[in-house]
């Protein structure tokens, strides 16, 4: 078979087997979905904003200016500003940072543990995989909010206690879909063959069942990051989640609501920004299945 490469108008090179054009990178590039660029591109803004919000903005989130109190939105306060005077912007800049790293622990917290139940129950003996599924039964009978009040409640307030207490909530979730994922790749040929050719039940479970396995459950993970910022963000909306003057994203919409009538941007600009990252995660983890899938 002859195979060759030509040089395209845009300079990428392109590989032809039997007259056979393929796409290069430019060309996939173009083909990615302009709703999956576009969720990339709002948690790209959010991540970078949680790293270095001073790069987006030089208002301080902290303190107020006297004689700026809730100020319109303007080319000075693209957001506008708050009670305080503090501009609006800045804070939900400031803000991404306690909203994310809270995401990214419930998150890692459910994906660890749950993941390892998961793993546990679908590759022992029945009397444990029974012991475990209906802890997580347990787990699932009960609403997830009520069960992060309870646990925040025990802990305590704060951002890193309700990030454990959202992470609790999504330990069911993660166990029921790694298990599942590992019974049903247990049933595979390949699996199969890897015990009859020797192989030993832990060489096997690393080399075979777990890669093979994980792809969705990293799925679920970024699906479970868009509900972990919403749930966040409704715990400090409560007042369970950071205390004041701190920027929390759902602290934030809380602040505003009493000048809903006068200062609509308090609310609406802050509960946007949720709304999005919550849209943009879902995307991708769609994203992510169609690619398991």
């Amino acid at each position: 078979m002859t195979t060759f490469d030509t040089l395209h108008d845009d300079g990428v090179s392109q590989t032809t087997r039997k007259g056979e054009w393929r796409p290069g990178a430019a060309s996939r590039l173009r083909r990615v979905p302009v709703g999956l660029g576009l969720a990339w591109l709002i948690l790209g803004t959010v991540v970078l904003w949680a790293i270095a919000p001073s790069l987006f903005t030089a208002f301080n989130p902290l303190e107020g200016v006297g004689g700026e109190q809730l100020r319109r939105p303007s080319a000075e306060h693209i957001l506008g500003t708050d009670a305080l005077g503090r501009d609006l912007y800045a804070r939900i800049v400031h803000g991404a940072v306690h909203s994310l790293t809270g995401a990214f622990v419930a998150v890692g917290l459910g994906l660890v543990v749950g993941t390892a139940l998961g793993v546990i129950a679908g590759s022992v003996r029945r009397r444990l995989d029974d012991t475990i599924m209906r802890l997580v039964d347990v787990l699932l009978s009960i609403p997830p909010l009520l069960l992060s009040l309870s646990i925040i409640i025990l802990l305590g307030f704060g951002t890193v206690n309700a990030a454990i207490a959202v992470g609790v909530t999504s330990v069911a979730g993660f166990a029921r879909l790694a298990r599942a994922e590992v019974v049903r790749v247990r049933r595979s040929d390949y699996v199969e063959a890897a015990f009859g050719s020797g192989g030993t039940f832990a060489s096997v479970l690393w080399r075979h069942i777990l890669p093979n396995s994980l792809t969705s459950v990293v799925a679920f993970a970024a699906l479970q990051f868009g509900s972990a910022v919403l749930q966040i963000s409704t715990l400090g909306f409560l007042g369970y989640g950071a205390p004041p003057p701190t920027p929390e994203w759902g602290l934030l919409i809380a602040e505003g609501r009493n000048y809903i009538s006068t200062a609509w941007w308090l609310t609406t600009a802050p509960g946007i920004v949720v709304v999005l990252v919550v849209l943009a995660a879902n995307r991708v983890s769609q994203s992510f299945g169609r690619a398991a899938a």
